[in-house]
């Protein structure tokens, strides 16, 4: 029997998290340590499952598959096509700088504070996220699927409502107010989302009489087994208002800004640079390839609600006021971007949407950390409370600047291939979809250049005129993924070359080519 790879790379941090929060309480730092090296132990794992990896081979490799609830007909089945392998190596790359980020973030508050701050609990509740979006990301039995969609929330509420950000100018109980408040929103909105799937799950196995998605896909493409058009739609109609809300989509995102304000710089890159990836990367795995039909009737309204979410998400990052909303925002923006790109059903479309959702991994988890540097050492995410930061904090200003400018995709940075891919792929199929979408780039471009003129430009504010840069320790998070995203800006061929073939496979499925151009032959 070989050895399980894929269940080892989720179950390291899974027994991580149990090992973390059993440290002693007066040993925080070695439940941090013991949290860093769990996490690259399980980043070299991940780079195993990649190395491994064959692009050109079977649809999904490093499978294993055995049975669990027999009576049920679920089956604990995992296994990787080349989209889930970019998705886990992304995972597992950003978890050590997320533990590294937030090293002091869960330390006990002053002396006389009412809160306690469980250091232990905070990162081993990390490490519990990552075991949980890893499996999500490899499971192939629909059913394993949804039990780890959902106990992922588990988690992250208390991550929210429990470790908040410290920067909070109306008091510590006001802001525990409302860290509880964003906490149970976040928890409320993905939950019904994943109860409406639930309905959804239980009709595919009475329509099909399996959960594995293999074996569903294999019946659909051999013609053996039949749904019903209105059948198909409704079960489609379930899976994708749950990933909807999860990636999040317009108009059911109004979770995401308050839930990135209120917790801490690395859980908000945990949100939306980890978790909300599990949203996307099901619509490609479950909807395309479950409900192909489906798939293709709601294409022109997801599509508007993508286009919406680009120009809504951008124009009220431009409006805010406060740091991290504004990044929130502009994910909203972004995740609309990746949307358009699989429901473009083109290759370069979701190709591009594949390399997407890596880039803005690595540029939002390269802009919130240093923004959350940043407002640690103020103490407010308020703008206009900043000013002339890059002349005295250099370096902090520098990298604040290289992740805003990956943000607005500016060629030679990472996230500038993909979103041209997920133009060029939507414009060659919906052109008047394409051209309204373009506009999400201008306001990008105005958002963040705003955002940088008037937090590190200008006379130095009283308040930031002993700002400290940069520290070692956060150099060390910062810089490896800068190099990232310029690195993947000037060569993407790592990354898709892993995801190509997957996606050719997704749109075989749904039975789409890429639409030919028409050219007028030369006379």
């Amino acid at each position: 029997m070989s050895f399980p790879l894929l269940t080892a790379t989720a179950a390291l941090p899974a027994l991580g998290a149990v090992a973390t929060a059993a440290v002693p309480a007066a040993q925080r730092t070695a439940a941090k340590w013991l949290a860093l090296l769990v996490s690259l132990a399980t980043l070299a794992l991940a780079v195993t499952v990649l190395v491994r990896f064959d692009p050109d081979g079977e649809r999904y490799q490093l499978t294993e598959n055995h049975a669990w609830i027999r009576d049920f007909g679920v089956r604990y089945e995992l296994g990787v096509d080349g989209i889930a392998v970019a998705l886990i190596a992304l995972t597992a790359l950003l978890i050590p700088f997320i533990i590294l980020a937030g090293w002091h973030d869960a330390d006990p508050l002053e002396t006389g504070s009412r809160r306690w701050r469980p250091t232990q609990g905070f990162f081993a509740l990390i490490l519990a996220v990552e075991a949980m979006v890893v499996i999500s990301f490899e499971a192939t039995d629909v059913f394993v699927f949804y039990i780890f969609f959902e106990a992922m929330l588990i988690p992250m509420y208390f991550l929210i409502g429990g470790f908040g950000d410290r920067a909070h100018a109306h008091g510590e109980e006001t802001a525990a107010t409302q860290r509880s408040y964003a906490a149970v929103k976040f928890l409320l909105y993905n939950l019904a989302g994943g109860l409406i799937m639930l309905a959804a799950v239980i009709g595919l196995y009475v329509v099909s009489g399996t959960f594995s998605l293999t074996e569903i896909a294999d019946a659909r493409a051999n013609g053996t087994l039949h749904m019903a058009t209105s059948t198909e739609r409704w079960l489609f109609l379930g899976f994708f208002f749950a990933f909807a809300v999860k990636a999040p989509l317009w108009p059911l995102h109004t979770w995401l800004p308050n839930a990135m304000q209120e917790a801490t710089a690395p859980v908000a890159v945990l949100i939306t640079a980890v978790v909300d990836k599990v949203g996307t990367f099901a619509m490609l795995r479950f909807c395309l390839q479950l409900f192909p039909e489906a798939s293709k009737w709601a294409t022109p309204v997801v599509l508007v609600l993508a286009v919406i979410s680009i120009i809504y998400g951008a124009l009220l990052a431009v409006g805010q006021r406060d740091i991290k909303r504004l990044v929130a925002y502009a994910s909203i923006s972004h995740f609309g971007f990746i949307i358009m790109g699989v429901f473009a059903m083109t290759s370069q479309g979701q190709s591009g949407a594949t390399l997407y959702m890596v880039n803005h991994g690595i540029s939002t988890a390269a802009l919130m950390l240093v923004a959350g540097f940043l407002i640690s050492r103020r103490g407010s995410r308020l703008i206009a409370d900043y000013g002339g930061v890059q002349k005295v904090a250099p370096v902090l200003a520098g990298t604040f600047l290289i992740g805003g400018l990956a943000t607005l995709s500016l060629p030679g940075l990472a996230p500038f291939v993909s979103e041209f891919l997920v133009l060029v792929g939507t414009f060659t199929r919906y052109p008047v979809i394409g051209i309204i979408a373009t506009f999400g780039i201008v306001l990008a471009a105005l958002y963040t250049l705003v955002l940088y003129q008037r937090t590190m430009t200008g006379p130095v504010k009283p308040e930031v005129s002993a700002m400290p840069d940069l520290r070692a320790r956060e150099v060390l998070v910062v810089a490896p993924l800068i190099v990232l995203l310029i690195f993947l800006g000037v060569y993407p061929k790592p990354v898709t070359d892993i995801v190509d073939p997957a996606v050719k496979q997704t749109l075989s499925d749904v039975h789409k080519k890429d639409p030919r151009p028409e050219v007028e032959a030369a006379k």
